[in-house]
């Protein structure tokens, strides 16, 4: 299990080159092809695979306290997709988003095993730095061309848009900050230390507005969180971010960009407004944007720019209530084991639910897609997984 959790990680940044397997029109372009997608996705098949065989010969009592939360969001997924304009549209990112149950699942029950932890951070933060140094190469060198051109010289390697590295890397770099404060092995330090190196310039030179926020959003939780200068010291933070937004407001984006949200978003009311329970399913959202744009905005939106908007329009009231519950029996789990843990436990932790506050406040005006089917919940299980109580007995190697 060690090794496959760390294989999973490490896979993380090809997970965008999903959406080259759909029928949707994205805007950007995948640097993997169809078959190596394939073959990627069958990797993931068979470890969920294993998982579960795992999980269901070593089973622990009360492991699992996001499970039925979890279930209850993939079925809203599945009666959204069933009710909607077209099923096929989002078969593969809901079963992609059960893969994504069956690994939150194994994080919390074999985070403790022997050797597990260190595979499983070490794998993802190795697997940031080269995602990160990938980007920043291909930004220096102008390659390839098209996806240069296409997203106006902004970070963006093997991702689809620049928003969805933002988002990657708003959550690993409060993790790879977290170990190198907590980790007793020098080797992990090192990697942790090589993480935040290589990606916080990619963050900056993925110019994302919204992934700038959620990145300050991150680091003002920890500061209130973490530290003793408190809400006031979080409080700068934010302001220092929003200036850096402002002087930057432009730079690397077509300017019409600042003007279409708005008209999206309208857009996006109007779905919701017509589909409320149950939404119009995962990935119809275009198709409906067109019937219900206003004259002069955007001839088509691949979604509504905002993560709430596109997942209330996609999933509806039964998936917005699902998710709420998902989130609240979360918070209260994370309370409960931050109470009984150890400090480098609190520490990681709270880095992990760092970088989920970050990516809910970029969420506020984007809608990043390796967060939602990637990342989402297995981080909410390594956020719990991480704060280890302090009486647990150390297992045996």
């Amino acid at each position: 299990m060690p090794a496959a959790l760390g294989l999973v990680y490490a896979l993380l940044p090809l997970f965008p080159s999903f959406i080259a397997l759909t029928a949707v029109a994205f805007p950007g372009i995948s640097l993997i092809g169809r078959t190596p997608a394939l073959a990627i996705l069958a990797v993931c098949g068979i470890l969920a695979l294993y998982a579960v065989a795992m999980l269901a010969r070593y089973p622990r009592r009360g492991s699992q306290p996001l499970l039925l939360p979890l279930l209850a969001v993939f079925g809203a997924g599945v009666l959204a997709g069933s009710l909607g304009f077209d099923p096929r549209a989002g078969l593969l990112f809901t079963l992609i988003g059960g893969v994504g149950i069956v690994w939150h699942c194994a994080i919390l029950r074999f985070y403790d095993d022997p050797n597990a932890a260190e595979t499983l951070l070490a794998a993802y933060l190795i697997s940031a730095t080269a995602a990160a140094a990938a980007a920043i190469a291909m930004l220096l060198a102008r390659v390839p061309t098209q996806q240069y051109a296409l997203q106006h010289g902004r970070a963006t390697g093997t991702f689809i848009l620049p928003g969805e590295l933002a988002g990657y890397l708003i959550v690993a770099l409060p993790i790879a900050f977290a170990v190198t404060r907590v980790s007793s092995a020098r080797w992990l330090r090192v990697v942790g230390w090589c993480a935040l190196v290589s990606g916080l310039p990619a963050l900056f030179l993925t110019y994302s507005r919204a992934g700038w926020m959620g990145f300050v959003a991150s680091v003002a939780f920890l500061v209130a969180l973490r530290t003793r200068l408190g809400l006031r010291a979080a409080a700068a933070v934010v302001v220092a971010g929003v200036a850096a937004v402002l002087v930057l407001f432009n730079a690397h984006h077509d300017p019409s960009e600042d003007y279409t949200r708005v008209s999206i978003w309208q857009a996006a009311v109007q779905i919701i407004d017509r589909f409320p329970l149950t939404g119009v399913g995962p990935f119809n959202f275009s198709r409906l944007y067109a019937a219900v744009r206003a004259p002069d905005a955007d001839a088509t939106a691949f979604h509504a720019h905002s993560l709430y908007l596109t997942f209330f329009a996609e999933f509806g009231l039964a998936g917005v209530a699902s998710v709420g519950w998902m989130i609240w029996r979360f918070a209260a789990e994370l309370r409960r084991r931050l109470a009984a843990t150890t400090p480098e436990g609190a520490v990681l932790a709270s880095a992990v639910t760092a970088g989920l506050v970050g990516v809910a406040v970029q969420g506020l005006i984007d809608t990043v897609s390796v967060v939602i089917f990637g990342l989402m919940m297995p981080t909410l299980a390594l956020a719990l997984a991480s704060a280890q109580p302090r009486d647990r007995p150390a297992p045996e190697r």
